[in-house]
């Protein structure tokens, strides 16, 4: 039989993902999505704000779900891992940061999919930029921030 914290993570992860989702493409206003990536205060602020509406909405999902399956969480768990997942997303969300990460990994090339700055961008019959679905940097992205859900999962269910 499986240790409880194990369905305790998994229900979490389970809910934090779907929040995720929910909070970084239905709840993050244009304006935040926009500003997030700017130099100083004004992209700060902007990734400050998406941030705080994102963990209030991971909280809204994940709270009822534990409530309706009868997992016991910690008000530490919680406070460990959201805080963990905030600070994480926060930073990889003033793209900068991710992009120097990726660069240093060797994955500029990939980060820089799908956009003009790549050498093999797509483009229309008439040599413009053409629209497309997802970028590298997208990709990267979303996946850094799986890993950090991951981890803050792993705290809530276990502290």
């Amino acid at each position: 039989m499986a240790h409880p914290d194990a369905l305790t993570f998994a229900v979490v992860f389970i809910a934090l993902y779907v929040a995720h989702s929910v909070g970084d493409h239905w709840v993050q206003t244009s304006t935040q999505s926009a500003d997030k990536g700017k130099a100083g205060w004004t992209g700060r602020l902007a990734d400050a704000r998406h941030v705080a509406t994102l963990t209030a909405t991971k909280l809204i999902v994940l709270l009822p779900v534990a409530a309706l399956l009868g997992l016991h969480l910690s008000v530490l768990g919680l406070v460990a891992g959201l805080g963990v997942d905030a600070v994480s997303h926060w930073w990889a969300d003033r793209r900068s940061t991710l992009a120097r990460l990726a660069g240093a990994l060797g994955l500029g090339g990939f980060y820089a999919l799908g956009t003009p700055a790549h050498p093999a961008h797509p483009v229309t019959a008439k040599g413009t930029p053409a629209a497309h679905l997802g970028t590298g940097a997208y990709a990267l992205d979303q996946s850094f921030h799986h890993l950090w859900l991951l981890i803050a999962a792993v705290l809530i269910a276990t502290v």
